[in-house]
């Protein structure tokens, strides 16, 4: 009997392994035939490659619209080829999301490349990477809601470690990429590498029994620790009552933005001062140094912590004027021979503006994205903060702690629960108001203070976005991999 069921699974692991095309694939076996042949050029660099598409990467999918990866590989790593130096057994595995505003995200194509636009993507393929890009459930279906969309992504990451011996490239070399709310992910995916926390959701949905740890984070702007990304916001741009809004809806599988202005109500403005106010603690608590220094700041929000902001702003200017920018137009510096010597925060901060209404992410009529992050299957809405919670419209409930624990990198950086990524690459926007600058540095200090390195920036005016300098990017990547 034992043989006839063998032979049984063998016939239907042979027939899953023939079936191609558009249709997803489904179980955790990677089946090296199923493949299309491909070309993609970029000026004078070409690659040829294999594209394994819409694999579907655990054995009990809920949705697999979303629960698939696009797997590209260097046709040369089949023939004991190279490129750019790497071979099939060396070749470090690119894995970028596309998961933005939390909600579904589908795997990266390089369709969405051409010879004059070269996504990251379509870059790590032309220098010798194996591309993995995993689709990830999000918070407008209600099987998506927290934390759908990180389970999703280490299920992802078990699936190419369970296959690594079968598949070109080194699954010990997983880079993660993402911008906004996929920056975040890519934050959280590296920061809980194997923590139990999420094994009975991995489970559930049949994901490869092995680690889900990986090697390096890329995380442009994340929208991340949500819990307290509230206060961190007011922090900064209270007093900043004119604001231009995004709303963030989905169309044909498309994030569409669409802006909105006006100032805030007498109610909104004493609510940004109730929640700058909680900041400072929240700070303190956190007992971050930098060089042998506190980084604190006392009641009315100033205070050695702001300054290291300041300073990390000033290095920023810097750099782009060394690159030829004309930084006279920004009245907020002072330049001095040459130097950028100091920033008028408060002028900066007002030539950044505000973008969201207070609470930024917990609204306390429920009506965030985040708030939808935290939802159920019962609930659509709920709120994530002790601040909304307590202020919040009436009926809206709360959503657990132990789910709102697994949705922030920062409950796993120092923790000896999870194996965190050894290398960090974290960049936010001097213009970039989404969120306050105040929560990636909080990230990358706590990282460092855990003794990862961190490389962590605010690029010159960079608005909310990501992937701008895949040069560096990369040349970081390779760095660490070579």
């Amino acid at each position: 009997m034992q043989k006839l069921l063998i032979l049984i699974f063998s016939i239907v692991l042979l027939f899953c392994a023939c079936v191609s095309g558009g249709k997803a694939r489904n179980g955790i076996v990677f089946d090296p035939n199923a493949y299309e042949e491909r070309t993609f050029s970029a000026g004078e660099k070409s690659v040829r490659y294999r594209a394994y598409e819409n694999i579907v990467y655990v054995k009990n999918p809920v949705d697999t619209d979303y629960q698939i990866m696009n797997i590209y590989i260097p046709s040369a790593y089949f023939s004991g080829g190279q490129v750019a130096g790497y071979n099939a057994r060396t070749a470090p595995i690119f894995f970028p999301n596309a998961v933005g505003g939390y909600m579904p995200g589908k795997p990266i194509t390089l369709a969405d490349s051409d010879g004059k636009n070269v996504s990251a993507s379509a870059y790590a393929l032309l220098h010798g990477f194996v591309v993995a890009s995993p689709g990830a459930r999000g918070r407008t279906s209600d099987v998506g809601r927290a934390p759908s969309c990180i389970v999703d992504l280490k299920a992802a990451v078990r699936y190419l470690r369970y296959n690594d011996r079968i598949m070109p490239g080194d699954a010990e070399k997983i880079v993660s990429n993402g911008t906004s709310a996929g920056g975040a992910l890519s934050a959280l995916l590296g920061a809980s590498g194997n923590s139990s926390d999420y094994e009975p959701y991995l489970r559930a949905i049949g994901a490869a029994r092995t680690r889900d740890d990986i090697f390096a984070v890329s995380a442009y702007c994340p929208i991340t620790d949500l819990e307290h990304a509230d206060a961190a916001y007011e922090w900064e741009f209270n007093g900043c009552n004119d604001y231009r809004k995004m709303d963030i809806t989905m169309l044909d599988y498309k994030v569409q933005r669409t802006y909105v202005t006006g100032t805030l109500t007498e109610d909104e403005q004493s609510v940004s001062s109730d929640l700058k106010s909680l900041f400072p603690l929240y700070i303190n608590n956190l007992k971050l140094v930098s060089n042998g220094t506190p980084l604190l700041l006392n009641a009315d929000g100033n205070g050695t912590f702001k300054d290291a902001i300041a300073l990390l702003v000033i290095d920023s200017a810097n750099k782009a004027l060394a690159s030829g920018v004309d930084m006279s137009q920004y009245d907020f510096l002072t330049i001095e021979n040459g130097k950028v010597t100091a920033v008028d925060f408060d002028a900066y901060i007002a030539y950044r503006g505000r973008q969201k209404l207070p609470p930024a992410f917990d609204a306390l009529d429920g009506s965030s994205g985040e708030n939808n992050l935290f939802g159920n299957k019962m609930l659509e809405f709920r709120h994530f903060t002790k601040y909304g919670t307590e202020h919040g419209k009436a009926g809206i409930e709360t959503a657990e702690t132990f789910v709102i624990k697994m949705m922030n990198p920062l409950n796993y950086s120092n923790s000896t629960a999870a194996v965190s990524a050894k290398y960090w690459r974290i960049r936010h926007g001097t213009k970039d108001s989404d969120t306050a600058l105040a929560v990636p540095f909080i990230l990358s200090s706590k990282l460092e203070a855990a003794g990862f390195s961190v490389d962590f920036a605010y690029p010159w005016d960079k608005t909310h976005s990501g992937d701008y300098d895949l040069d560096e990017l990369f040349a970081w990547i390779t760095g660490l991999c070579r």
